[in-house]
């Protein structure tokens, strides 16, 4: 199991005194935020990608290459590139130099985005973004299997005798995870290839959930890459913790109350409660996200948001630190009860030891 975090980095006023970080401040913190993630013993750190107010990660590999540099184990992702508005050529230039940059330690997570002005604003089609999705993916692909690629789709200029640089280290392409609510489309993608799904489990009860991830699940096995228990799940979730439940409710509540997203609508309890989001003790938070994968399966990834609705800096940085004392029990836990079946997260090391050991077998056969 990876365990981690995201960000959407979204600029919001703090509720309680009326400060609203700079853009600056906002992206400096996401790194401080990144490099915390890794002191306390977090696995993955991701990044959204947005291209308007008040998000700032417009860039996700200069914010990843960046923090890159200032870390020395954990995982650097993204929680959504958009494959839809992006140029698969560029998608691949800019993973195959990251995954260079940091040894390997990167993945990525592709999504449609749900920022309807942001696909005219880069010459596209948003009632096409299914279509969309689907050729850019799979131009993708090309870009990082085949040294010269020739190609002709609906959306771009073809290409002739096209070779992508740098290629992917090692020979093998960065692990893809597709980010998904609600589209039943990119869960058939993601089982097609028999890449990761990832179900941004944080708005919506866990039914909407358990229906996509086990059509995923099914699809996985229908097209040969294992069992359905084998195909690779992650999931999304958010918390608030304090050492005492009442003040970690008490502190959040104005957070809440105001945040961009469910603001001014379900009260904390009712989302709570119908979420996944907790708020209350590190026990609560720990024994909640324990109960996931009663209801999903055994799944290789959890991240969670932390860092929104305008809490301070020192504020996520305290979650954080909270989030790792429970860290070794909730691993353990999650390890313990896994079945032996079930394969690990994806890593890079892992992914060529698995190539090269396919290559020995046709030599010896």
């Amino acid at each position: 199991m990876q365990i981690g975090i995201f960000t959407v980095g979204d600029v919001t006023t703090d509720p309680t005194n009326g400060t609203t970080p700079s853009e600056h401040e906002r992206i400096k913190a996401t790194v401080e935020i990144a490099k915390k993630a890794e002191e306390v013993g977090l696995d993955v750190f991701a990044t959204g990608e947005h291209h308007n107010p008040p998000f700032v990660p417009s860039s996700p590999t200069t914010t990843l290459a960046y923090i890159g540099a200032q870390t020395e184990k954990i995982i650097l992702s993204t929680s959504t590139t958009l494959i839809t508005t992006n140029d698969p050529v560029k998608i691949a230039e800019d993973y195959a130099t990251l995954q260079h940059l940091v040894d390997g330690r990167m993945d990525l997570m592709l999504g449609r985005g749900n920022t309807a002005p942001v696909y005219p604003w880069f010459g596209k089609d948003i009632s096409k973004a299914v279509e969309l999705t689907i050729e850019n993916y799979q131009l993708l692909r090309k870009l990082w299997s085949e040294p010269v690629v020739n190609w002709e789709g609906k959306f771009r200029t073809p290409l002739q005798g096209y070779t992508s640089t740098p290629a992917p280290l090692d020979g093998v392409a960065p692990f893809v995870w597709h980010g998904s609510i609600r589209t039943p489309e990119v869960a058939e993608l993601a089982a097609f290839y028999g890449d990761g799904y990832f179900a941004n489990n944080i708005f919506w009860p866990k039914e909407h959930y358990i229906r996509l991830i086990n059509f995923y699940r099914q699809r996985y096995a229908h097209y040969g890459h294992g069992t359905a228990e084998q195909a690779i799940v992650g999931l999304g979730g958010q918390f608030f913790m304090r050492k005492n439940s009442q003040d970690a409710v008490n502190e959040f509540r104005p957070y809440f109350d105001n945040a961009p997203v469910y603001g001014h609508g379900p009260s904390l309890e009712d989302f709570s409660s119908q979420t996944p989001l907790t708020v209350g003790s590190p026990q609560q938070v720990l024994e909640r996200t324990l109960e996931f994968a009663d209801y999903f399966g055994d799944y290789q990834r959890q991240l969670f948001l932390v860092d929104h609705a305008g809490l301070p800096l020192k504020t996520v940085l305290e979650q954080l630190d909270l989030l790792g004392e429970i860290l070794p029990t909730m691993r353990a836990e999650f390890d313990a009860r896994r079945p032996a079946n079930v394969p690990d997260a994806p890593t890079h090391a892992a992914r060529v030891a698995a190539r090269d050991a396919a290559l020995s077998e046709e030599v010896s056969a």
